[in-house]
């Protein structure tokens, strides 16, 4: 539901307003309220019952997708209101979020960990892979407003799970804490943590430069390459089938690479489809660089989310995620709005060759922050 609902969000914004930046703010729009969120949706995760909490919001995003849908399908849409539609949906992942993430560690052992991130990452991708290419075909047949009212609907699952679910009682071994206290004490942790800072500047290095693919390929599609929005789902579905691949390698490469140089090799093939999107315009060649941006994205993802997962106490460790998702997704909003800036007054080119480059110069810098485990 998710992969479909942001290809249509895309798409239809192509259809509204051909201006790049404006394209680019979808996804900046998606990603901006983790700013603002983040931590604060950490404190209450970390203080609150996790399963109340997510059934909560997954109740409020069910019903934004389902006012897009609604807007979408009687033609009273507008980029105004397509973007802030957007950041409500963003407002909804913000706050569920980093709950989602400390779960993980709830569930198995901790030496099943790495094994247990990368399997979930392997469940987001296979939904990746067949998500934006069903919503190619349903924009095809009836516009981009079904792909948001299948979206509404795929929340009613998540809930069905949520609602049956039924976590093992923990007892407490700290005193309770109030909202304020616990917002101070993440901060203080992450202000303190040099393992987390590690992973902070690593995922900015990465995410600034990296945002540019996903923020410009609607345009790459539909102004490049002339195609329609069953080749831009062909493509994302492209990005999701690379990932799933790159996963099932992932144990392998970890015998012989640390998680630095995992994630420095990675950053440098991510950096590679950069180029390739901004210069090929064959849609073969393009499909494969696609699938290489998939494994490299999953790599890097993979690695410094468990290595944030894994540095952490759990007293602490949805907000420790949060302070790590702040950065994650301030990092992709910024290169949005950035990159789609670029591409606005210089070209679509221009912007993804500067970014490609941005990204290989950041990796040698890199080496001053070095990941745990």
């Amino acid at each position: 539901g998710t992969w479909m609902h942001e290809v249509g969000a895309g798409w239809l914004m192509t259809s509204l307003s051909p201006d790049p930046l404006t394209v680019a703010l979808v996804q900046a729009a998606g990603t901006a309220p983790m700013f603002l969120l983040a931590l604060p949706a950490g404190a209450l995760s970390d203080i609150v019952d996790r399963r109340r909490y997510l059934l909560v919001l997954q109740g409020w995003m069910a019903g934004v997708a389902l006012t897009l849908a609604l807007l979408a399908w009687s033609g009273g849409m507008t980029p105004a209101g397509l973007l802030a539609l957007t950041l409500a949906m963003g407002i909804g992942s913000a706050l569920m979020m980093p709950a989602w993430a400390a779960l993980t560690p709830d569930l198995v052992p901790s030496d099943e960990l790495p094994a247990a991130v990368v399997l979930s990452s392997v469940g987001i991708n296979i939904s990746r892979a067949i998500g934006p290419a069903l919503a190619g075909l349903i924009i095809g047949v009836t516009g981009p407003w079904a792909t948001f009212l299948l979206n509404a609907i795929s929340f009613l699952g998540v809930i069905m799970v949520l609602w049956r679910w039924r976590p093992a009682p923990v007892e407490p071994v700290l005193p309770s804490e109030r909202f304020f206290g616990a917002l101070r004490v993440g901060l203080r942790y992450a202000r303190r943590e040099p393992a987390l800072h590690a992973v902070l500047a690593r995922a900015l290095a990465f995410f600034l430069c990296a945002s540019a693919g996903l923020a410009l390929l609607p345009l790459v599609v539909r102004q490049e390459l002339g195609g329609s929005a069953n080749l831009y789902g062909g493509l994302l579905a492209c990005v999701g089938a690379g990932a799933v691949g790159g996963a099932f390698l992932l144990p392998k490469l970890r015998k012989w690479l640390s998680r630095d140089a995992l994630v420095a090799v990675a950053s440098l093939l991510y950096a590679l489809t950069l180029a390739a999107l901004g210069l090929m315009r064959s849609t073969p060649a393009l499909a494969v660089a696609m699938l290489v941006s998939g494994a490299a994205w999953i790599a890097v993802l993979s690695s410094l989310q468990v290595t944030a997962q894994t540095l952490a106490p759990a007293w602490v460790r949805s907000r420790a995620l949060a302070v790590y998702m702040l950065t994650f997704f301030g990092a992709m909003t910024a290169g949005s709005g950035l990159w789609g800036t670029v591409a606005r007054y210089w070209g679509l080119s221009t912007a993804l060759l500067a970014a490609a480059l941005g990204l290989a110069l950041l990796v040698p810098l890199s080496r001053w922050f070095k990941l745990t485990g």
